[in-house]
């Protein structure tokens, strides 16, 4: 009996010993935080295409927002921060890929939540107007706005649009093709309101003293931005979200937000 029983507790430790082997192994993978510090770089996608958190000049570097705050976080480790262009569409794929963290007013989705991780956020981005400063008391709050005789203005294909033709009962949606004109419209007087980023409205605002946004800080639409990074790394999102709390709280994330929107 003595013998069978000592049989049995081997072969129960057998059994726990092959159980936590890949529970050990995964616990010994090297986090992406190590990795970083040994390659001396920190590896960012982002699309450039999106004031004011990232933007690629024809000189092919890089400004924005998010540029600069990638660069705080590389220098916190230690590292350079190596920028990684991509496009909206190959995001996913080109973050798995190449990239060790993704930045430039990514926002947060279930559908990328699927296949990435993502820091706290770093900010509230609903839909927001933005009207001419002389329309501004006209045009106080988005009920306001949707009246007979309002030209909303929109850029067809995404979010805004989606927006547009979902909330306005009543005003007249005008599509504009073009994004980088499509704000003129309204310093022209050719339109009267358009609903986008509440971060972009901000951003149009300091290059068209004409704009004023509406009540950006209350969105009409709820939306987070945070930056992206690789699912299941425990680690680097703990060194990353303690960065970013820290850069908070010192004022230094304040600072940088600042100077792109305010």
């Amino acid at each position: 009996m003595k013998k069978f029983i000592g049989a049995a507790l081997l072969a129960g430790l057998a059994l726990v010993s092959l159980s936590l082997r890949p529970a050990m192994a995964d616990d010994a993978a090297p986090s992406r935080l190590d990795q970083v510090q040994k390659s001396g770089k920190l590896r960012v996608c982002m699309t450039g295409d999106y004031k004011p958190f990232t933007y690629y000049r024809p000189d092919q570097s890089f400004e924005g927002m998010d540029v600069e705050l990638a660069q705080a976080l590389a220098k916190s480790l230690g590292v350079e921060a190596q920028f990684v262009k991509t496009t909206w569409s190959n995001l996913m794929n080109d973050f798995i890929a190449q990239c060790d963290i993704a930045m430039g007013g990514v926002s947060i989705t279930l559908e990328r939540a699927k296949k990435a991780a993502f820091s706290d956020p770093t900010m509230v981005d609903g839909k927001a107007p933005v009207v001419r400063c002389a329309d501004k008391d006209k045009f106080r709050n988005f009920d306001m706005i949707d009246q007979p005789g309002t030209r909303a203005i929109v850029n067809p294909g995404g979010t805004n649009e989606r927006f547009a033709r979902t909330r306005y009962k009543r005003a007249t949606l005008m599509l504009h093709p073009d994004n980088v004109t499509i704000f003129q419209q309204i310093v022209d007087g050719r339109a009267d309101v358009m609903v986008t980023d509440a971060s972009e409205t901000m951003w149009q605002a300091k290059l068209h003293p004409e704009l004023c946004p509406v009540m950006p800080e209350q969105p009409l639409q709820f939306a987070e931005k945070a930056y992206m990074l690789p699912r299941g790394d425990v680690a680097f999102k703990a060194y990353v979200d303690a960065w970013l709390h820290l850069a908070k709280a010192t004022g230094e994330y304040q600072q940088v937000f600042d100077k792109w929107l305010k």
